[in-house]
């Protein structure tokens, strides 16, 4: 099959964004400086008759809410589902149909399913650009965009961090983007997990391939005096095949202000939400907490995507 008309335009215009790898350092760079113009200065006329599909297959609070209110303050308007329920993936229709028939009504499609390779398969499928809000255990890229966006906020800079990532390593689609993407910049990474939930090997391939330094470690005491960053994670129950697995992991990590005590100054501590237990709630008060600064971070950067992807904004 010939690569679409999409595929063939310079610049972000029609591009779809399905994996953080697939986004040049350089490319990155200046996603993350239209999101900060358009944080800045608001665009309410931008996208003045575009039409987002947001097409989530999987539960979601932020990465959809975010997306949708990005689109609404550029001028734009928003339609899809919250729940596969309500689409006719219920009557058996294929996720090929689904978003060959979306793509009849929209300009661009952010789309969460839980099945692995789902986004790449709409991207193949669908005219207009796909941007891909998590597919499964793989890849979550706009998370990680916001993430580096947030990580240039707190600490002035990206490269040369030390980062620490804890909790669900094996499932966790953010931590995955994100280390692949702190591998194009530089840094020490630091990988806490129990056994059974430690990086995939295929991620760590990538570290090594691109000589980033990286340790992996049972207890965040063993690391908390190290760090820039520290990038909690909840242990996922829901990507669990066995349920007496997740038995045995769900609660391993919970960070306190005890714990926060020999902590760098500078630390500020990340998680893409939601929480369960992993933070405990009187770490909010902190100085080191920085997870609603984060989320709020994810209007701009969805803004900026949206209008790159649009052509709105080269």
């Amino acid at each position: 099959m010939l690569p679409k008309t999409k595929k063939q335009s310079s610049g972000f215009k029609g591009k779809d964004i399905i994996s953080i790898s697939e986004i040049s350092k350089e490319d990155i760079i200046h996603i993350l400086e239209v999101a900060k113009k358009l944080e800045k200065s608001a665009k309410p006329d931008l996208l003045k008759g575009q039409v987002l599909a947001a097409l989530f297959f999987e539960p979601s609070t932020r990465t959809r809410l975010s997306f949708e209110s990005a689109m609404l303050k550029l001028g734009g308007s928003v339609t899809g589902f919250a729940d596969a329920g309500v689409s006719s993936e219920k009557k058996g229709e294929s996720l090929s149909d689904t978003i060959r028939t979306v793509d009849q009504y929209v300009d661009v499609i952010a789309m969460r399913n839980p099945l692995e390779g789902s986004a790449r398969r709409a991207a193949e499928v669908a005219n207009a650009p796909v941007i891909n809000g998590g597919d499964g255990a793989n890849q979550h890229p706009t998370q990680t965009l916001l993430d580096l966006y947030t990580i240039k906020q707190a600490q002035g800079k990206i490269s040369g961090l030390s980062i620490a990532m804890v909790g669900d390593l094996k499932y966790g689609r953010t931590v995955h983007s994100l280390a692949v993407a702190i591998a194009k910049f530089g840094g020490r990474l630091y990988f806490v997990a129990p056994e059974s939930l430690k990086m995939p090997k295929e991620i760590l391939k990538v570290l090594d391939e691109k000589k980033i330094e990286y340790s992996e470690h049972e207890k965040i005491e063993e690391v908390i005096d190290k760090v820039d960053i520290l990038y909690m994670t909840r242990i996922q129950k829901e990507r669990f095949p066995d349920s007496s697995d997740y038995e045995k992991v769900k609660g391993v990590y919970v960070l306190t202000n005890i714990m926060l005590t020999r902590a760098k100054e500078n630390l500020k501590v990340m998680h893409p939400l939601p929480r369960i237990n992993e933070i405990s709630t009187e770490v909010d008060e902190s100085e080191h907490a920085y997870y609603f600064e984060q989320v709020k971070n994810g209007i701009a950067v969805r803004q900026a995507l949206l209008a790159l992807v649009l052509g709105a904004i080269k």
